[in-house]
């Protein structure tokens, strides 16, 4: 320890761009690369998605993240602690479509002189090439980063800012398309045209990851189909979405309901179009839904796929990408009356359609009574606007369990395998996990992402050979094959035919970022780093994507490793605005965090964060922050206390009972912070570190005040002094990965180096420090001294009035513990005579001293 250099007014103000300044130039977060992975601890962070604002949620998980670097730096480990940018996929997508007022069209040649419109019109865009649509993506993504870096140095996150990475990078797509080459050789990727959920808006496929049921209205309406061997018998079934009728290719009815066993092998027409179908069995037909019998279309639901695949029915699409209404009059539709009906609906909105179909079946009395109302459940895409239709379309799907029982089980298992942070988290997991009833769909039909590193042979008219794959060496990763050119063709050959063609899809922004692990600990490009960093240690998340982004990075770890990606896994909760409804950009509730960090402080706003308890949704609250910035100015005031006493750390001084006692308090503090935080448990370390630090300033520093600055006991104030140091060297050390920067601004008053380097306190050795000191004492001291304040409250006169007399009526231990303070209280009390009874619990009375009139 050297010299103090206590300022005359410490101030919270200028303290985050000063020492983030220091940091940076010190390089105190830089990773040490020549640790081995023993003395590595390694953190998988989460990639923000770069597409506009960083919001308060941000700042609430992250700032659990950083907490736990920190402590974990002052425990010894070189923390791996890097930032990636999420900036592929639908979200970046749609920012540069409204920010620069663009739209793009595959089919328009790359113009290298392009320049986005003045004034961007959203409704007006223009059409421009995939690649000069990906330029745009990637110029405003780059000017996001810097922003958002911004703000994380300004909060104070301990990130080493040269391991960062972006989802789109040249490594990202390495790592992300030799991991799909990988799964495809060992047969784990597989191509299938197959009924997909398909967001009309995006015209992209969606994974069931990805679906979101919003409660909508609708309505029932019961239609009547003619029985074939008597048309003027009807079957009555109830659909939400008569539009579909067309597509119908089966009535469905539960094997036990006798009012349709009789109907079981027999068939029916659909009214209006004039289709015969079959009247079938199934378990999952509901007799208890609408009639008890269903009309099964393809597709109008995810159950319609179940009883078309299991039931083995013909496939009647007439949903198009578009979400409208196919334009051809399909095949089996075949009379002139039927067919005319049919060119009514072509090319409508789902909508519109509707409103026509039931029209034509009240004109044909095929349609009984007005619908009934209902809100039901609907299946959206979490990112669009309108309800999700089926269609059927050629996709990439990785296997994750949903159609191999075996491999489900082994992903359950990885699960148990996981430490879960708090425990009650992988109960999510495996109820995912067991719930699957499909692969993961990773393929895209979008143009900012990573490529699909593939291509396909042509066959003499032109046509795709999809079971002619073509791939790439994997050195000459990454690849787009939109631009390169498979080995053995030349560029002219491209959809020519005879020729080939590229895959035209991207991955699903989830295909890359299930590999954050690989990408930023270096997998495949730097051996030597992924074996210092992997498995990872921790990865910290959120609890909402533990089906998408902690699910799919186990999947490809098994996969390609067959072990964890990460050992432990933390889980925050989410940040509720007042009306307890999560906050997020999409709801338009989010307080973005620069004005708040403005106004009470970075650590400030980390001390509200961290009270959030692991896995639990905590409310915006102001009021916290405020208590936050009161904790951080009263650490400096207390802090310039001690310091200004010339205290310093003397274990050989430290003599006195209630100094030791405080000791034995502390050395508690400090095993139940450091227990909380080896259980990822930060809010709790915050929480034993608050309540010892405020009744160490209202009462010990109160208490031993007077001794401290005795010119005549040297002994009780150099032991007091002691204390007050050691104390004040342990809190600041509790403090530091909650309040950064207020933390090292103190600790820079009386040490050297940074404090976020420094080693933790050890309870062990501060148990030693107390010797025989009773952490009993510190409550009961305590509650005496709170009595005395009060009896001076009550009787309105000043905390420095003259008590002549009090008594302390407590238990015979408590006296005994009390006693061995009675100078401290008397001198903090300013009583004459203090004397001591027998009693149940502490209670004081007191007389204080006549005034002078």
């Amino acid at each position: 320890m050297t010299g103090t250099r206590v300022p005359e007014k410490p101030t919270l103000d200028g303290l985050e761009d000063r020492w983030a300044a220091a940091w940076d130039q010190q390089g105190s977060y830089t990773f040490d690369r020549t640790k081995t992975r023993d003395q590595v601890f390694s953190i998988d962070t989460p990639p923000p998605t770069v597409s506009g604002s960083l919001h308060v949620g941000h700042v609430f998980s992250y700032t659990h993240t950083d907490c736990m670097a920190r402590y974990k730096r002052m425990r010894g480990y070189e923390v791996f602690y890097p930032m990636g940018w999420d900036d592929n996929g639908l979200p970046t997508e749609r920012r540069v479509q409204n920010f620069y007022g663009v739209r793009c069209d595959p089919s328009l040649p790359y113009d290298p002189d392009f320049s986005p419109p003045a004034t961007p019109d959203t409704k007006q865009q223009v059409a421009i090439s995939r690649r000069n649509f990906i330029e745009l993506c990637e110029q405003l993504t780059v000017e996001d980063e810097v922003v958002f870096e911004q703000l994380w140095r300004r909060l104070g996150l301990s990130i080493d800012w040269s391991q960062t990475y972006q989802t789109i990078g040249a490594n990202s797509q390495m790592v992300s398309q030799l991991a799909f080459l990988r799964n495809l050789k060992r047969g784990e990727a597989y191509q299938a045209e197959a009924p997909t959920l398909w967001d009309v808006t995006f015209r992209t496929a969606v994974a069931q990851a990805e679906l979101e049921d919003r409660e909508r209205p609708g309505a029932y309406h019961r239609i009547g189909f003619p029985t074939t061997v008597d048309p003027s018998t009807k079957v009555f079934i109830e659909t939400t979405r008569p539009e579909l009728l067309a597509a119908c290719v089966a009535l469905v009815a539960h094997p036990d309901d006798e009012r349709y066993q009789p109907l079981f092998g027999t068939t029916v027409t659909s009214p209006v179009f004039g289709v015969e179908v079959p009247v079938v069995a199934h378990q999952l037909a509901d007799p208890e839904k609408g009639s008890g019998i269903a009309m099964i279309c393809t597709f109008g639901d995810l159950t319609d796929v179940i009883w078309w695949r299991e039931l083995q029915l013909p496939t009647r699409p007439i949903i198009g990408w578009d979400g409208r209404i196919l334009p051809d009059t399909p095949e089996w539709i075949t009379t002139s009356e039927a067919k005319a009906h049919y060119e009514h609906i072509a090319g409508a909105t789902s909508r519109t359609a509707k409103e026509r179909v039931v029209a034509l079946l009240n004109q044909s009395g095929d349609i009984v009574g007005e619908p009934r109302e209902i809100m039901h459940q609907v299946k959206f895409f979490e990112k669009g606007d309108k309800p999700l239709e089926i269609v059927t379309t050629r996709q990439w799907y990785i296997s994750n369990g949903g159609r191999d029982p075996e491999l489900r089980a082994e992903l359950v298992k990885r699960g148990s395998e996981i430490k879960w942070h708090p425990a009650h988290m992988k109960v999510r997991y495996e109820n995912w996990v067991e719930g699957l009833n499909g692969d993961w769909l990773i393929s895209r039909q979008r143009f900012f992402g990573v490529p699909i590193p593939l291509w396909y042979r042509l066959d003499s008219e032109g046509n795709p050979i999809y079971s002619e794959i073509m791939m790439p060496e994997e050195t000459d990763l990454p690849i787009d094959p939109s631009t390169d050119t498979p080995a053995g063709f030349d560029p002219q050959s491209r959809n020519q035919p005879g020729g080939f063609m590229a895959d035209p899809d991207v991955m699903d922004t989830w295909a890359t970022s299930s590999l954050t692990p690989q990408i930023a600990g270096g997998w495949e490009r730097d051996p030597d780093l992924w074996a210092r960093v992997s498995p990872v240690d921790v990865r910290p998340q959120a609890h909402e994507i533990i089906r998408t982004w902690l699910f799919s990075t186990v999947v490809r770890s098994h996969l390609e490793d067959n072990r964890l990606p990460f050992l432990n896994a933390a889980i925050s909760g989410w940040i509720l605005d007042p009306d307890r409804k999560k906050m997020s950009k999409s709801k338009g509730n989010v307080v973005t965090p620069m004005g708040l960090l403005d106004e009470y402080s970075a650590d400030a706003v980390r001390y509200w964060a961290a009270s959030g308890r692991p896995g639990t949704d905590t409310a915006f609250d102001v009021g916290q922050m405020k208590i936050g910035r009161r904790l951080a100015i009263k650490l400096l005031n207390a802090s310039k206390f001690v310091l200004g006493l010339d205290a310093t750390q003397n274990d050989a001084a430290i003599s006195e009972d209630v100094d030791k006692a405080l000791l034995a308090q502390l050395a508690k503090t400090v095993e139940q912070a450091t227990n909380a935080f080896e259980d990822f448990n930060y809010a709790r370390a915050l929480e034993v570190a608050e309540s010892f630090f405020w009744n160490f300033t209202d009462d010990y520093v109160e208490l031993v005040k007077v001794r401290a600055y005795s010119d005549t006991d040297v002994a009780g104030a150099d032991s007091a002094k002691a204390a007050l140091a050691t104390t004040l060297d342990a809190l600041l050390k509790l403090f530091a990965p909650f309040l950064p920067f207020v933390t090292e601004e103190v600790w820079s008053w009386w040490q050297e180096g940074t404090i976020h380097r420094s080693e933790w306190p050890s309870s062990e050795a501060i148990f030693t420090l107390a010797g025989n000191g009773d952490a009993a004492m510190v409550a009961d001291v305590s509650e005496a001294l709170s009595q005395i304040r009060k009896s001076k409250s009550d009787a309105k006169v000043s905390m420095r009035a003259v008590i002549e007399s009090a008594v302390i009526s407590a238990s015979e231990d408590q006296n005994k513990r009390l006693q061995m303070a009675a100078k401290d209280l008397s001198s903090a009390g300013s009583i004459q005579s203090l004397t001591f009874a027998p009693g149940a619990n502490i209670e004081v009375s007191v007389v204080l001293a006549a005034t002078a009139e």
